[in-house]
């Protein structure tokens, strides 16, 4: 699964993101979603969430 549509991504899921200043090496980063930040419904990039770590990125693969 893709983390491009909102409805898809559910808060206490297992996702991984890239953040801002990873997007040119690709870096992703495993957390769980805490809060979801985009209100649209489809993002081309990545539905951008806050992990409960603290990190915010978008969101490139959910976890299963």
């Amino acid at each position: 699964m893709d983390g491009q549509n909102r409805q898809s991504i559910k808060l206490g899921l297992r996702v991984m993101v890239v953040k801002k200043e990873d997007q040119r090496s690709g870096n992703l980063t495993e957390g769980v979603v805490q809060k979801i930040l985009t209100n649209s419904a489809t993002h081309p990039h990545g539905i951008k969430v806050r992990l409960e770590s603290g990190v915010v990125g978008r969101v490139k693969k959910i976890l299963s």
